[in-house]
């Protein structure tokens, strides 16, 4: 008893502590001016004119248009280099496999920002800097973790439905579409939640790519809210709010999904 109500207490604790800047964030975006700095979580006069300024004011709509065809296309573009990518490794034998998938699971350990040298350098040559075309292409390759998921996936699904497929003459085509995809929804619906909320959260990448031009994204552009007065902190929470609204459904509305997917990996 005294255990289950500690393990309660450490929980709740933690959620607590992760829950409290953004309950601050979205409290504070309905304060005005004057209470911006007070110490009382709850506004003495709720005001939506911090909404009205974020939308009104500065190019919310164009940032949040770019994140989310930045957002869609990198989570595009992941989802079917992994489901490819884990279906060969599953489906076909080929030297030096083993050495190959170990290495594309050893990518994981790379930080992505020692590539972002060579991956600018190599977007610059190709022409897309300042376009959704550097924004998304170098964000796929990134995709290991994906890779090693629908992997495991697939090694779960019973080799005698692949066999009785293989009988009928379905040729790899045919069963990755017709057999493998209906059956990996689940988990294939999870890592697309998973990229598509990575991919939004993005700050680096955009920074450098598309840093002050018309397609950068959200999370670049909160710092218009930064001027040389000062930060706008109660437009900037405002803006965060919204910003934080289109993630939060998806995650909501896909979270049974996600978490069956790390439950079953692998699962036979």
């Amino acid at each position: 008893m005294l255990r289950a109500i500690a393990r309660h207490t450490a929980v709740i604790a933690v959620i607590a502590f992760i829950a409290f800047p953004v309950a601050w964030a979205i409290l504070t975006s309905f304060k005005p001016p004057p209470e911006i700095y007070d110490l009382s979580p709850l506004a003495k006069h709720p005001t939506l004119a911090n909404y009205d300024a974020a939308v009104t004011q500065f190019p919310l709509g164009r940032l949040l248009l770019n994140t989310t065809i930045m957002a869609a296309g990198v989570t595009a573009g992941q989802v079917v280099v992994c489901v490819l990518a884990g279906y060969g490794f599953v489906a076909f034998r080929f030297r030096a496999k083993r050495l190959l998938y170990a290495a594309t699971i050893g990518s994981i350990l790379v930080p992505q920002t020692c590539l972002i040298i060579p991956d600018y350098l190599i977007a610059a040559r190709l022409g897309w800097v300042d376009n959704y075309l550097g924004l998304i292409v170098p964000q796929i390759a990134a995709c290991a973790f994906g890779v090693m998921l629908l992997r495991q996936h697939m090694e779960a699904i019973p080799a005698s439905l692949v066999e009785s497929a293989k009988i009928d003459g379905a040729t790899h085509r045919q069963i990755l579409t017709r057999l493998v995809i209906p059956l990996l929804r689940p988990a294939i619906s999870a890592l697309a939640v998973l990229v598509f909320l990575s991919s939004w959260n993005e700050y680096l990448w955009p920074l450098l790519i598309a840093s002050g031009s018309g397609n950068s994204t959200i999370q670049v552009g909160l710092a218009l809210f930064q001027t040389q007065e000062g930060s706008e902190y109660g437009p900037m929470m405002a803006a965060a709010t919204i910003t934080t609204l289109p993630v939060l459904i998806v995650y909501l509305l896909n979270q049974r999904r996600v978490t069956d997917a790390f439950l079953h990996a692998g699962l036979r």
